[in-house]
């Protein structure tokens, strides 16, 4: 079979998995090829906005964290695609039955007043251009059987994405403390994974930087109005049906959801 067609075989896959179930690990199938991964991804992100309609909210930076790399054997972070759809509303509901492997962890997110696509972008320039800072929880899901994943499969995998939830939002200032702000997050208030902003590549807006020059580099750049979820601040955590996950950054906020039956709260 020619690559393109494997990468189209498999990216197909990985869009039916919610009906189909979630499928085999493939690393192996394209070589460990990590460009192929991304180009598996943005087919189904192509497809997204093509076929189904859908429209960007943003962007995830994954695999930030020591300890979640650690966990998925990998070293190096990845990206992925937010959509509108994936968002649900703080203090909502999100139905169990539409997620098939779901795990959640605490996160910063960080929300676009302006283009991002200057190659010779610094952080100077990147603070400039962010507008709110907020607590967010990244609920990620895989359709790989038994989270059975690698850098290649999570990469095509649009980065293990879900859902998210974000919290209430403050205007970004140097007074906010990113690196060093304690992050607990609890399961029907026990406490289940703490970390801090250090835990993501040493700083949040370092991730994010990493993620806008990334973004520049293959010719898709954060836009105005977009956000960034800029990583896990701690280990992330298998989700349990009929639980409330709440999330409190020091000095930023909280932010919470809850796992059920009910109909999803968007």
């Amino acid at each position: 079979m020619k690559e393109v067609e494997l990468e189209g075989l498999i990216a197909s896959r990985l869009r039916e998995a919610y009906t189909s179930g979630p499928i085999a690990p493939f690393a192996s199938c394209i070589n460990g090829d990590i460009d192929a991964a991304y180009r598996i991804q943005h087919r189904n992100t192509d497809h997204a906005l093509q076929v189904q309609g859908r429209r960007i909210a943003g962007r995830k930076i994954g695999l930030t964290s020591p300890a979640v790399q650690k966990q998925l054997g990998v070293d190096q972070p990845d990206y992925g695609v937010l959509f509108d759809d994936m968002a649900v509303v703080n203090t909502g509901i999100v139905g169990m039955a539409s997620l098939l492997q779901p795990k959640i962890e605490a996160e910063i997110a960080f929300g676009f007043c302006a283009d991002v696509d200057d190659p010779s972008l610094d952080m100077s320039d990147l603070f400039e251009r962010i507008e709110w800072v907020a607590p967010a929880l990244e609920i990620v899901d895989s359709r790989i059987a038994n989270w059975k994943i690698g850098i290649v499969e999570t990469i095509a995998d649009n980065a293990s994405s879900g859902r998210f939830v974000i919290g209430r939002k403050v205007a970004l200032t140097p007074e906010i403390e990113l690196v060093n702000c304690q992050m607990r997050l609890q399961e029907n208030r026990q406490v289940v994974s703490t970390g801090s902003g250090a835990a993501c590549l040493g700083h949040p807006l370092h991730a994010t930087l990493w993620l806008a020059r990334k973004l520049i580099e293959v010719g898709h750049p954060i836009r105005a109005g977009e956000l960034v979820l800029s990583g896990a601040l701690g280990p992330m955590v298998n989700v349990k049906h009929d639980s409330t996950y709440l999330a409190a950054i020091e000095g930023i906020g909280e932010v919470s959801v809850r796992f059920g039956s009910s109909p999803e709260s968007r």
